[in-house]
């Protein structure tokens, strides 16, 4: 019997995720274990050896740094590392040194590797991807959690019916919780209870809600499935169906809740928009897009398509509003594109996104002919704005001359971005890589361009030497010792931005690796996938940044549609503190592959290893 068993036995006991597996496996994984004793200064391996196990520091300090020599990592008792190699061909993608007298335990490449196979727990903590899951709209088989639209409505039990009545009415709602101290359910009131029991029986205004509430109503918890709330409503023929966590009210579902649910989609919102006749119908569509949202995370379904969904429904807007503009300004006079930049022109729109837009025109434009356009710009702008496509605050639209220009004007732009390479030219140059045509009657007005554009700007090594030097100054918000930077002042301290730090810097190394493979593509995951193919990113390479990538923009995506069920505005603003062990394991070690990707496209390396 191996001496060190029972010690380490009882030290696995309290290390996840080995704390989740059954005692005869996690006796079995404990005796597999190699203990070691490591002396300060040691290289435990270097990038690229073959890697003899996962490792787990059970005392001691130990330093990762990248390809580079960069430290990406200080890590301590309980963390493991190497399995970023193991999961990939068994070659180290880091190096690792002691930076104290250090005791590891050492799980066998087959070990890992049979683990990773036969116990969910360890896979699913293991497995950086974001596979495997189930994407569905159907309610029957989502969580209730994911189907609870808004705060719950609760009232104590000694309001009175009338003030009841006014809430109900005041809030578009047709039930009310009645909770009592620390927010237990008591009893439920719903329109039919006044109707029947109020004003049918001649009861006083002033009576409280306690008389006529529904004592004890069934509920559901919010791990409970759609199922569940179709066959308790089904069976029970009630319309209103109280949620409970630990007795606690946390919310209502009622029939018209799941009509509502079953009847958004991309699909009815963009027919919507086609029909709308003013900018107020349309106002009234997009402000569903929350709840779309809420829909499509629930149903697992993958981020790029949330967001090409979304994105969908502002293109849609975008040329509604195009053809409302030149129904009240008459034909244009020349042919025109309308072109999205930013996150619409990437297709990645969220819950929450500005406007970033510009025409390009046809040369024959004269001076009167830029008055209409300058008029059909404010039309589409000032619409945007009022669908919830808020103004760009660095003004970068339409409505601002300077991006309202014939292809003349748009290719000296680009000349001068490409031999400039001055800080603004970086900044510009950036947002317009990401044109993408949404409207108009000029079809092929970028397509010259955008080839021409390319291909100068690829064999200028000045400007992609600034361009990359542009793409690392938004960086992952790692803190050495295995945590987070978060934002330390402010409305969001202690949060990550997972905007700016999050998907920005994969957005801008994407562009980089689009810039030097010439890849007319500007979705940010296209990108990286054609960038593979092209060579310019070798097949492991892409293969990390891809999963970073997925799971950063799933997470953000996830964050937003919690926030839009507690009836909060989407944001971009994650706290650490709320995410499990688990997810907080997992998001770190996909933001070190970020910064080891820009790390190796900073050292003019490509990230082609």
């Amino acid at each position: 019997m191996n001496a060190d068993l029972p010690t380490i036995l009882a030290f696995l006991e309290g290390v996840h995720p080995y704390d989740n597996l059954p005692r005869n496996e996690l006796e079995r994984v404990a005796s597999s274990f190699r203990r070691r004793e490591i002396a300060q200064g040691t290289v435990i391996y270097a990038q690229g050896d073959p890697l003899e196990g996962l490792y787990l520091i059970k005392r001691g300090t130990v330093e990762v740094t990248d390809q580079n020599g960069a430290l990406v990592s200080i890590l301590g008792p309980r963390n493991s590392f190497g399995e970023r190699g193991l999961m990939r061909d068994g070659l180290a993608a880091t190096t690792a040194k002691t930076s104290a007298e250090t005791v590891l335990l050492v799980l066998p490449v087959e070990d890992f590797r049979r683990l990773s196979q036969d116990a969910p727990p360890f896979a699913r903590f293991f497995n950086r991807t974001r596979g495997g899951e189930t994407r569905t709209n159907s309610i029957a088989t989502m969580k209730i959690a994911d189907l609870l639209a808004r705060k719950p409505l609760s009232c104590p039990p000694e309001t009175t019916v009338a003030d009841a009545a006014r809430m109900m009415r005041d809030q578009h709602v047709s039930s009310l919780g009645v909770t009592g101290p620390e927010g237990a359910l008591q009893g439920i009131l719903t329109v039919r209870d006044l109707s029947n029991k109020v004003l049918a029986e001649g009861r006083a205004p002033d009576s409280p809600v306690s008389d006529v509430m529904t004592v004890d109503p069934v509920t559901l918890t919010p791990e409970g499935l759609g199922s569940d709330l179709l066959h308790i409503m089904l069976e029970r023929k009630v319309g209103h169906l109280p949620i409970t966590d630990h007795g606690r009210f946390v919310g209502m579902i009622t029939q018209t809740d799941l009509t509502r649910f079953q009847a958004v989609s991309s699909a009815v919102l963009i027919r919507d928009v086609a029909a709308a006749t003013t900018v107020a119908e349309m106002a009234a569509v997009t402000a569903q897009i929350p709840q779309l949202l809420v829909q499509l995370v629930g149903g697992h379904h993958a981020h790029e398509v949330v967001t090409r969904l979304i994105t969908d429904i502002a293109d849609a807007v975008t040329r509604r509003l195009l053809a409302m503009a030149e129904a009240e300004l008459g034909a244009p006079p020349v042919p025109y594109l309308w072109m999205a930049c930013g996150s619409q022109g990437r297709q990645d729109q969220t819950g929450v996104s500005d406007q970033d837009n510009c025409l390009i025109l046809d040369d024959a434009v004269t001076e009167e002919g830029m008055t209409y356009f300058h008029n059909l710009a404010k039309i589409v702008s000032d619409g945007l704005d009022a669908c919830g496509y808020v103004y760009c605050p660095g003004d970068m639209m339409a409505t601002n001359p300077r991006w309202c220009q014939p292809v003349r004007v748009w290719r000296s732009y680009f000349d001068g971005w490409i031999s400039k390479a001055n800080p603004e030219a970086q900044m510009l140059a950036s947002v317009m890589f990401d044109l993408r045509a949404i409207g108009g009657n000029g079809a092929s007005l970028f397509a010259d361009l955008q080839a021409e554009t390319l291909e100068r700007a690829s064999k200028n090594s000045i400007f992609v030497a600034h361009m990359i030097a542009n793409s690392l100054k938004h960086t992952p918000p790692l803190g050495l010792l295995r945590g987070f930077a978060t934002i330390r002042s402010g409305e969001h301290r202690n949060h990550i931005d997972m905007k700016h730090n999050g998907v920005v810097p994969v957005t801008d190394l994407a562009r980089v690796y689009a810039l030097q493979a010439r890849l007319t593509a500007v979705n940010t995951r296209t990108r990286l996938i054609e960038a593979e193919a092209a060579g310019v990113l070798s097949h492991s390479g892409a293969r990390d940044l891809i999963e970073a990538y997925d799971l950063i923009a799933s997470m953000r995506l996830e964050n937003q549609a919690y926030l839009a069920r507690a009836g909060r505005k989407p944001d971009n603003y994650l706290a650490p503190s709320d995410l499990s062990d688990f997810e907080r394991s997992h998001l770190r070690d996909a933001f070190v592959v970020v910064r080891t990707m820009q790390s190796a496209v900073g050292h003019g390396k490509g990230a082609v290893s």
